[in-house]
């Protein structure tokens, strides 16, 4: 297999994986739960073939005279961008395992008579 046939495989493993960490990004921040076991172990699966690819990248581009071009670069930046997600998506999903958040709803609003009572003015006349 040639370098830019691997190059390209490569790239489509980070564009599938990126995909798969926008996924998770999705379920972390509006349902508010981590993937169930199934997508952990796609995910497993899919980080296992990217690490195999990315061994093959770095044997053919470290041959003498190998360029990897534009896709190699478009790679990199692909795997950039599922690290930064990634951290994103750490820091979700240990909020998701500290326990409930915050409520969204904010607190009602007390009325002026029980903030009254609550600091012992008297009543407002009428």
């Amino acid at each position: 297999m040639t370098l830019a046939e691997i190059i390209t495989r490569h790239l489509s493993l980070c564009d599938e994986l990126y995909q798969l960490t926008v996924e998770e990004n999705r379920i972390l921040k509006h349902e508010r739960r981590p993937p169930d076991a199934v997508w952990r172990e796609k995910k497993q699966e899919l980080a296992r073939r990217w690490d195999e690819s990315l061994r093959q990248v770095r044997e053919q581009a470290a041959a003498p005279g190998a360029r990897g071009g534009p896709d190699l670069e478009r790679a990199r930046q692909r795997c950039l961008q599922i690290l930064h997600l990634d951290k994103e998506n750490e820091q979700l999903l240990l909020r998701c395992s500290l326990g409930p958040g915050r409520p969204d709803v904010p607190p009602p609003v007390p009325s002026t008579s029980a903030a009254r009572r609550a600091y012992g003015s008297p009543p407002a006349q009428r």
